[in-house]
């Protein structure tokens, strides 16, 4: 049987996601590969490195589920590089309020989330951002966000990042909070979890919200068997 020997790696970041983000569900590898919009060879040696390491299993039905889902993201959240996997663009704005930086961003016609300290801000204030950052989908998005916003490109130190991802799948179920579109508390943590200015401190504070989803979703689950 084929595995993959790091289920951590950015490719399997959609099949992680799916599985995090859907604590509830119980999966077939095809109806995995399909959530996930991944191929389904490729699913079935993340999933065959995932049983071999005990963080799914089959239960009676022969559908896989996760057994801890906190092991699981801490481990990628411990793995995840932001700055070198993502395609980072800095801008400059005369706007030094973060509140308003964070505000600027409602109901853009860009697709784009924000994610990092400002996305954790609005979801759970505990580390004030000095920055925005926030994912676009491609150069012609950043491009079009920047000039709404009113924002010069600058080399380095930007008081908003506009940042391409290494996969769209950092979009996947985002949500929306103030009238500003964020990306999962999931994908907050996974970001925040190596930012060197106090994200570790920062993505710990969304524990608390992320079990509370993941024990909603399950009780949910156990009363509609």
């Amino acid at each position: 049987m084929r595995v993959v020997q790091n289920v951590f790696e950015p490719k399997a970041s959609r099949i992680l996601r799916v599985l995090l983000l859907n604590p509830s569900r119980t999966w077939t590898i095809r109806e995995l590969a399909s959530e996930a919009r991944v191929a389904y060879g490729y699913v079935h040696a993340i999933v065959a490195t995932l049983t071999r390491n005990r963080y799914v299993v089959r239960n009676e039905a022969y559908r896989l589920e996760v057994v801890d889902p906190i092991r699981i993201l801490r481990r990628w959240a411990a793995y995840h590089q932001f700055d070198a996997v993502n395609t980072v663009s800095n801008y400059y704005t005369f706007e030094r309020e973060v509140d308003n930086l964070i505000k600027g961003f409602r109901s853009k016609a860009t697709d784009h989330a924000l994610t990092g300290l400002a996305g954790a801000w609005l979801v759970a204030p505990q580390v004030r951002p000095i920055a925005v950052d926030a994912y676009v989908h491609s150069q012609r998005e950043e491009k079009r966000l920047a000039q709404d916003l009113g924002l010069k490109l600058i080399p380095k130190d930007g008081n908003v990042r506009l940042i391409i991802p290494y996969d769209d799948g950092v979009f996947y179920k985002p949500q929306v909070i103030d009238e500003v579109n964020v990306v999962s508390n999931v994908q907050l943590f996974v970001d925040l979890y190596n930012h060197p200015a106090r994200g570790e401190e920062a993505a710990v504070s969304l524990l608390p919200l992320i079990e509370k989803d993941w024990s909603r979703a399950l009780l949910g689950a156990k009363r509609n068997v």
